[in-house]
């Protein structure tokens, strides 16, 4: 039984969207590219050049990590331009963008509005009401560690329509496969049935698994 990953950071994992480093020769398997925030630098139209080249790759899946965090000593206004410019390459390209949003929830909606493709929050773990309005805004959520013990995420996610759902390890050390249980659990669904939904939706983000 496959458990499908995200969003993760172990190079060799095969079923999943393996988070590439910034100019980071790129693994054999599935792989997203983007600028994170932390990573801009004065040299970031170099670093763009790469990512433009990056992307067009067939196993590159998606855009990102990229997007907004409130607690980088990088400048917002410039944060702003680059998360521009990588949602204006993947509207070109037609790849879905994994967000990386800190304390900046409230400024996501505006970008959302200049996207042709698919946005992504991955590793959603704050309060109700701000899953509700990602979701009335049509963002899909991506879930990791904290929805196996978080009581508050447990309860939205028994709320939360499957067809925005994806489910991650990110960098935290635990078994995919558990968390696809809790959440199945949750959602008083058949493990069998809750994969098929998600593999659903990554067709839906034109990737086959």
């Amino acid at each position: 039984m496959e458990f499908f990953d995200f969003h993760h950071h172990d190079f060799n994992k095969k079923n999943g969207i393996y988070n590439l480093k910034l100019n980071e020769i790129p693994p054999a398997n599935y792989f997203s590219a983007g600028i994170h925030p932390q990573d801009i630098s004065d040299r970031f139209e170099e670093d763009f050049l790469w990512l433009k080249t990056i992307v067009k790759l067939e196993n590159c899946v998606a855009i990102g990590e990229c997007g907004l965090d409130g607690l980088v000593e990088i400048d917002e206004n410039l944060q702003h331009e680059i998360f521009q410019k990588q949602i204006e390459l993947a509207n070109e390209i037609r790849k879905p963008i994994i967000i990386h949003c800190v304390k900046r929830f409230s400024q996501l909606i505006q970008f959302k509005k200049k996207s042709k493709v698919p946005m992504i929050v991955h590793g959603f773990n704050k309060r109700k009401t701000i899953g509700d309005e990602m979701l009335k805004n049509e963002f899909c959520l991506s879930f990791g560690k904290s929805a196996l013990y978080n009581v508050n995420l447990q309860d939205f996610l028994k709320e939360i329509p499957i067809d925005q759902l994806f489910l991650e390890t990110d960098s935290a050390d635990f078994e995919i496969k558990d968390l696809y249980y809790k959440i199945a659990e949750l959602k008083s669904c058949r493990i069998e049935d809750f994969q098929q939904k998600i593999k659903k939706n990554l067709k839906n983000l034109q990737i086959s698994i």
